[in-house]
């Protein structure tokens, strides 16, 4: 069967610069993972051009097998307590002024990894006092005990994805509940000590309005930031896409989302959990 091509929007510049080759150095000189090439981001090109990517502590193995994701599954290696320090030479090496953390679910501990997630950024602002911090966490298995370590850290902005509607939730996800998620942010929200983020896929086959719905339900949670971007199946032996968004729907989507209340919105087909993450610092 043939593959039907792109369409112009999603196509990439190679990426090249003194900016895209220190990243590369940065990250193999402290053996850390991104993110952006464990979970093959689209749009990694243009933010590795940029000087930017997302951290991936805790390992590159996850405990969950989404529908959705790239990222491998297994048991995970044991927890690294040097891997802070290794994040912050790279910080300091690429003279970074926003970091985002995030990590693959961790259910194998018994905080879900809230404990890194928290001396991560601890370290992170202790040395470089300026910096602001993206977390980007799993549910954590709804424990409200591991979701206070890692606010009490304090990342600035704290994000957890929806990841899709609530009827295609049980199809899409592992372990994770629609409900659970919201009430992960609706707890965040209530601290009113970091600004909350969520994300949202689309083309997995949702309606107009449960995109809106679910668009709704974050903001009953009191989500402030938003993401909305195309799903992408990484493989053959991921869900497959249903279709393509167009531009106008992006931008359609974006419109309810200011209409109601989000404080920022990035929606475009590229758009995923950290694309341009510097925009929505406070």
């Amino acid at each position: 069967m043939r593959t039907a091509p792109l369409p112009p929007q999603f196509r990439q510049n190679i990426p090249a610069g003194k900016k895209f080759f220190n990243l590369l150095d940065a990250l193999k000189e402290n053996h850390l993972h991104t993110v952006c090439e464990e979970a093959k981001c689209p749009n990694r090109t243009d933010c590795y051009g940029r000087g930017t990517l997302t951290f991936q502590i805790l390992g590159d193995i996850c405990t969950r097998r989404c529908g959705f994701c790239a990222e491998k599954t297994g048991r995970p290696n044991p927890v690294d307590l040097l891997e802070p320090a290794r994040v912050l030479n790279a910080v300091t090496h690429l003279n970074l002024s926003h970091v985002v953390l995030t990590a693959p679910a961790r259910d194998d501990l018994k905080d879900g990894g809230a404990s890194v997630f928290a001396e991560t950024v601890r370290v992170l602002k202790e040395n470089i006092p300026h910096l602001t911090v993206e977390v980007l966490v799993s549910d954590l298995n709804g424990d409200y005990n591991s979701i206070q370590v890692v606010l009490e850290s304090p990342p600035d902005i704290f994000n957890h994805n929806i990841e899709t509607v609530k009827r295609l939730t049980p199809r899409v996800r592992s372990r994770a509940t629609y409900e659970r998620s919201l009430d992960v942010l609706k707890f965040v929200a209530k601290s009113k000590a970091v600004k909350t983020k969520s994300g949202l896929m689309v083309g997995l086959g949702e309606t107009r309005e449960e995109i809106f719905k679910t668009l709704r339900d974050l903001r009953k949670s009191s989500v402030q930031f938003l993401t909305v971007g195309q799903y992408l199946s990484p493989s053959d032996k991921h869900l497959p896409m249903e279709r393509y968004y167009s531009v106008w729907e992006f931008d359609a989507v974006r419109s309810y989302a200011y209409s109601i209340g989000f404080e920022k919105v990035l929606s475009g087909s590229l758009v995923r959990s950290s694309y341009h993450a510097d925009e929505y610092v406070p």
